[in-house]
């Protein structure tokens, strides 16, 4: 997981100290799973570091606080690389005691933004606007709203009525089961993502109620506690309602990572990406890919992946954490994984790239070719059925069809190195430690188990014998023995007969 590019310096300069709360705690009890909620994937990532990612756009990353419960260790240890700072919840007793549990954490902050963990659709953009419309109204919470198409099981937002005119100011938040008829034709939903000015918030957090069927303190109540002190409640509406979608269920998680790919996909389309059949392409959240590639149905790049421009990937490939050049040609079927290709290099069909492979510019490595931490020289060729591991080779080299670096002997991985313009034969095995020199030729069929100096030919074939005739001999002795087994054959037929 990375965070993007930050863009909160020139804010960070003018206005008060800004945090942001991500709630983090949950089980998730209804996506039947040991696993915490927030570290499920969607896009190649956990949920919560999408949320992370976003929020990592708006604020530094020691300004952002998981706030974590449930397996809070397991939570710390995949989320800990990306610097963001930690809170626990030890007792999950609703979003409201999540807060409680920041006091200290936040006391030199003058506004918090309180995002969940589970919404990882939220976008950088948003949360910018949100901060920015609650310090230009100087509220002191302003709540994120949305309208999809099915309103029903959500919170609905009552805004205040001026001379006829809907302000930004909220009335009320009135729950799904407290819906007048009237409200029941509401459209706007409560989110669940708030800002709240500091000192507002824990002046009254401690107001909140457990008389809720769950015992829980929630935030939502923070609103009517802050209207009835006359303090100023706002709402903004986010550009699209899928943001703030969460997770709650499988079929939620797969929903999710659906939209989250076809923003991708369109993402790249904007930028110039040519992907045939979006649909059927998986493209991860922090992949990235140059301008006129192109992307052929059903192709897969996981992780971290970079392509580079002008490339073309054909269907059935998958990328994973692998760095690409330009200009490169990917056949059908090709897979690797943290590899790295150079440009102008022709991978594939079905060629296999494992870690640490480092194919060179203008390289080749054909149908199945495998290789595991290799280094392919610039314009080096491996065209068919090869294993390649832990090697180095030279520039214009050519590896011949078969070939094996003989690298593991049953204890230690060994190295074989092979110099530029080498040329090694179809059915060669080079059994490792071994050095090929530059220019040297090994005859198709060797076995080599010594280094082969610069510009030497490498053989161990044994010396062809030719046996005339051998062919005609030999089919005639088979054919008499076939003779004779059916002779005996008919014999012990007929001695059996002769006994009945």
């Amino acid at each position: 997981m990375r965070l993007p590019a930050l863009h909160y310096n020139t804010y960070a300069m003018t206005q008060p100290r800004f945090a942001i709360a991500i709630l983090a705690a949950g089980k998730g009890t209804r996506l039947k799973s040991k696993l915490p909620k927030v570290l499920h994937r969607i896009g190649g990532q956990p949920l919560l570091g999408h949320v992370i990612a976003a929020a990592g756009a708006v604020v530094p990353a020691s300004d952002i606080f998981c706030i974590i419960g449930y397996e809070a260790e397991r939570v710390r240890a995949e989320i800990a690389p990306l610097g963001t700072r930690f809170v626990e919840q030890r007792e999950q007793r609703g979003t409201g005691h999540a807060l409680m549990q920041c006091r200290e954490a936040l006391a030199d902050y003058g506004h918090v933004l309180v995002l969940s963990g589970d919404v990882p659709l939220i976008r950088p953009e948003t949360i910018s606007e949100l901060r920015d419309f609650h310090m230009a109204r100087s509220a002191a919470m302003t709540i994120l709203t949305a309208e999809p198409e099915n309103p029903f099981g959500y919170g609905r937002m009552v805004r205040r009525v001026a001379n006829g005119q809907v302000t930004d100011e909220v009335e009320a938040i009135v729950e799904q089961k407290q819906l007048s008829a009237e409200q029941e034709r509401i459209a706007e939903i409560n989110s669940g993502i708030y800002a709240f000015r500091v000192v507002d918030l824990f002046a009254r957090i401690d107001r909140l109620s457990t008389d809720n069927p769950h015992g829980e303190y929630y935030l939502t109540e923070i609103a009517s506690i802050l209207e009835r002190d006359g303090r100023p409640v706002v709402a903004k509406r986010a550009g699209e309602a899928a943001e703030v979608l969460g997770v709650n269920t499988r079929r939620e998680l797969a929903m999710l990572d659906s939209l989250l790919r076809q923003r991708k996909t369109a993402e790249l389309m904007d930028n110039g990406v040519t992907i045939y059949k979006p649909e059927t392409v998986v493209i991860d959240a922090a992949v990235t890919v140059g301008a006129d590639t192109v992307i052929e149905p059903f192709v897969q790049l996981l992780g971290a992946t970079s392509v580079g421009a002008d490339c073309r990937i054909c269907s059935y490939s998958v990328l994973e954490n692998t760095v690409v050049g330009d200009s490169v040609h990917i056949r059908y079927g090709t897979l690797a994984d943290r590899a790295t290709v150079g440009e102008e290099a022709i991978l594939g069909p079905y060629a296999r790239l494992r870690e640490g492979s480092q194919i060179g510019p203008q390289a080749h490595i054909g149908n199945f070719v495998e290789t595991k931490k290799i280094q392919l020289g610039r314009g080096a060729k491996a065209n068919h059925l090869t294993y390649l591991g832990d090697a180095e080779i030279g520039e214009r080299t050519n590896i011949g069809a078969g070939t094996i670096t003989c690298n593991y002997d049953g204890v230690n991985k060994n190295r074989t190195v092979i110099g530029a313009n080498a040329f090694i034969g179809s059915d060669s095995t080079l059994v490792a430690p071994v050095t090929v020199g530059d220019g040297a030729y090994v005859a198709a069929g060797s076995c080599i188990t010594r280094d082969l100096p610069a510009d030497s030919l490498g053989i161990t074939r044994p010396e062809l014998q030719v046996k005339e005739g051998w062919a005609t001999r030999r089919r005639a002795k088979m054919e008499e023995e076939k003779r004779q087994r059916e002779r005996q054959k008919q014999e012990e037929q007929s001695k059996g007969n002769q006994q009945q």
